[in-house]
Order: structure tokens, then C-alpha cells, then sequence
């Protein structure tokens, strides 16, 4: 085995070429800033707890924010309740019903659906907003209370600098596809197969 000064020079030298191939990879990107379409899907938990954390990000640098929650309804959770802390910067609307095992209600559930995507819309056109947040916006998508290919059509001809976060389960291969960025959050293990219930600060 080398001795502590041969595996610090040998460290070096192997940052030193990751460092060149890194300027490398780099000096082929471009500076063009422009809104991103991103999609956080997948059966593990984190996909909204993701979108949130970059909402925060946007609100430290100043950004104003639209969110639209689409299944949520009224559920009194922690990121409602910090985000009311930003009045004039985030615009908040929670347009869901509850989930869809609650309300069994199809017609009931398509209706509030068509009306976050309303709501939608309009954020999606106010100049005024850099970053919308579609929050379970898949679930809706899921269950067909929207039409996909309207959904996309609203979504491309927003502006061209809005960035836009979808969050939830299974998204629809045509919103994958328009997507500029697009992460699987994976289940490895979860509590709740150990039988333990959603826990206030962790969970919501």
C-alpha cells in the first residue's frame, strides 16, 4: 500500500483531469436561460417535497411564485402554512376536492380539476410569475380529468422564460416527452409499509 503522500498525489492528479474534463463538458453548454418544463413522477415520496424546496430557492432569489394544488383540498400542511410567510411573492391556490378515494365523485373531481386548470392558465400567462408549481397535476392527468393533449398545448405556449414544475404519480408519456426535465423518484422502503401513518413535519 502507498504511503499517505503518494495517494495524496495520486488524488490530485485524478481531480486535475476531472476538473479538465469538466471545463471540457462545460465549454460546449450554452448560457441561454429559459423556462424549464419539469416533471418530478415515481412511486417514492419526494415529488412534491422536491418541488417545494426549489420554490424556496426561487423566493430566497427573489422570484414570484404560482402554485395550484390539484388533489390536496384543504389538508392543512407545513408547506401552506411556512409559504403564507411570503405574501408578496407567492400566489397560492388550493383548487382540489381531497383525494379520489374521499370524494368518489367523478363528475365532482372533474369539475375542480377543470378549475385548477383554469387557474392554471392564468399563472402560466401572468408576466408577473417566474416559476408555476402544478402540484399533482399527474394525478388529474392520470384519472383523464383533463384532456393531455390541452394540457401540453397550454403548457408549450406559455411564455417563454416561465419555468414550470408538475409534480405526481405516473405522468402521461406526452408530458415526458415536452419535458425538459424529467426525475423518477424510486420507493426503496417506506414507513408506512412498517405501519406507520403520515407524520406532521415529515410528511405534510
Amino acid at each position: 500500500m502507498t504511503d499517505e503522500a503518494d495517494r495524496n498525489a495520486a488524488h490530485k492528479a485524478a481531480m486535475q483531469k476531472l476538473k479538465a474534463e469538466r471545463e471540457a463538458l462545460m465549454a460546449g453548454k450554452s448560457d441561454e436561460t429559459r423556462g424549464l418544463l419539469v416533471v418530478n413522477t415515481g412511486d417514492g415520496k419526494g415529488k412534491s417535497t422536491a418541488a417545494f424546496g426549489t420554490v424556496a430557492r426561487a423566493l430566497g432569489w427573489g422570484w414570484k411564485v404560482g402554485v395550484v394544488q390539484y388533489i390536496k383540498g384543504k389538508w392543512i400542511t407545513g408547506e401552506r402554512q411556512f409559504f403564507a410567510k411570503f405574501p408578496d411573492q407567492l400566489t397560492w391556490a388550493t383548487m382540489g376536492e381531497g383525494f379520489t378515494w374521499d370524494t368518489q365523485d367523478r363528475a365532482r373531481d372533474v369539475a375542480a380539476a377543470e378549475a385548477a386548470w383554469d387557474r392554471s392558465l392564468a399563472m402560466l400567462a401572468d408576466p408577473d410569475l417566474n416559476l408555476v408549481l402544478l402540484d399533482e397535476l399527474n394525478i388529474a392527468l392520470r384519472y383523464d380529468y383533463l384532456d393531455i393533449d390541452k394540457v401540453v398545448e397550454g403548457l408549450m405556449a406559455r411564455p417563454w422564460d416561465k419555468h414550470v414544475i408538475i409534480t405526481g404519480r405516473n405522468a402521461k408519456p406526452q408530458l415526458i416527452e415536452v419535458a425538459d426535465l424529467v426525475t423518477e423518484m424510486t420507493l426503496v422502503k417506506h414507513p408506512f409499509d412498517q405501519g406507520l401513518k403520515a407524520q406532521r413535519g415529515i410528511d405534510f
